[in-house]
């Protein structure tokens, strides 16, 4: 229930403050809502993901294939990570504490962003080993090359279907699910280069595309990566732009008479998290605005926790807003 305190701060003015989070805070919690359902997925296609990769690390040994040696290294990093995952996951269930008020969503993110860095490390190691390929052949065993990549494909699309079933907005698992497509590619490219060489006898196609196989899971390495940054160094959600919500604020809600020391993060991908301070006039009713802003966040903004601050006098110091909120950064 919202509360109205009046303070008298040292500059000698009035304010009258208003703190509500849309919800009576006696019952409320910052203690993630995880699905266990995610949990269970990420947790079997780690499974899947590493019991495999001893036998593609096998296969790509002997076979003398570096398609096959990259999916593995894949797909040893993909275990590595949907562990990492996997225990964000179990981390965040843990409820919030005097410690972490929030809880453990970050746990989540940064999974997601270690994942990332991860998987563009690899892809840096896979790109050098295939141009020092092509400057030095190596002779591939396609047939065993061949067997093992099929198997590879049919292990990779069960650990996929698996996370992309849970995806969702959720960007720990959207990051493992780009590792194991990573891998789906790789199998595929795999397939490809010992039927070539199978057919042609033509060595160079297997760390070619070896190399295409890398840039394609650069592209998706580095968005996980930078989004994942962005939650983590507090940026403005990507689709919220604090300019519009400022005008929004003061042209919709009766009695707001200027909006300022706006801000907005991200706890996860999901739960953007809005502060601000909202001047009214002195004939309005400070509960009745405190709850049309959060209203209007929610259904305009789809921001479900904010903490709103009514003053009834300018406040000290630089209430302009800061520079480059105009725009939501992304």
């Amino acid at each position: 229930m919202a509360t109205e305190l009046d303070h008298t701060h040292s500059h000698g003015h009035d304010h009258h403050h208003s703190h509500d989070h849309a919800h009576d805070h006696a019952s409320h919690s910052h203690a993630p809502q995880v699905s266990h359902e995610n949990e269970r997925r990420v947790f079997w296609a780690m499974l899947l993901t590493g019991g495999f990769m001893v036998a593609e690390v096998a296969g790509g040994l002997m076979s003398g294939s570096l398609a096959l040696i990259a999916d593995a290294g894949h797909m040893a990093t993909d275990a590595a990570s949907l562990l990492l995952a996997w225990f964000a996951f179990r981390l965040s269930r843990r409820p919030a504490d005097g410690a972490r008020s929030y809880g453990f969503y970050r746990a989540e993110i940064l999974a997601a962003f270690v994942n990332g860095l991860a998987m563009i490390a690899l892809v840096v190691w896979i790109a050098y080993e295939a141009v020092t390929r092509f400057f030095q052949p190596v002779e591939v065993l396609g047939g065993l090359m061949l067997a093992v990549a099929a198997a590879g494909l049919l292990v990779n699309i069960a650990a996929f279907a698996l996370l992309h079933g849970g995806a969702g907005d959720n960007l720990n698992i959207k990051g493992a699910a780009v590792h194991v497509m990573g891998d789906l590619l790789g199998s595929l490219a795999a397939i490809a280069a010992a039927g070539i060489i199978l057919w042609t006898g033509w060595m160079p196609i297997d760390p070619l595309l070896s190399l295409l196989v890398a840039l394609l899971v650069l592209r998706s390495a580095w968005f996980i990566t930078k989004q994942s940054a962005h939650i983590l160094m507090e940026g403005t959600p990507s689709g919220l732009n604090l300019g519009e919500m400022r005008a929004d604020l003061c042209g919709h809600i009766e009695g707001v008479e200027d909006v300022h020391h706006l801000h907005a993060w991200s706890l996860t991908q999901e739960r953007p998290v809005v502060t601000l301070h909202a001047r009214i006039s002195e004939a309005a009713d400070g509960d009745r605005v405190l709850r049309d802003i959060n209203t209007r966040l929610a259904e305009v903004f789809s921001v479900s926790h904010a903490t709103v601050q009514i003053e009834r006098e300018s406040c000290e110091g630089d209430c302009a807003p800061p520079a480059g909120t105009a725009t939501a950064a992304h």
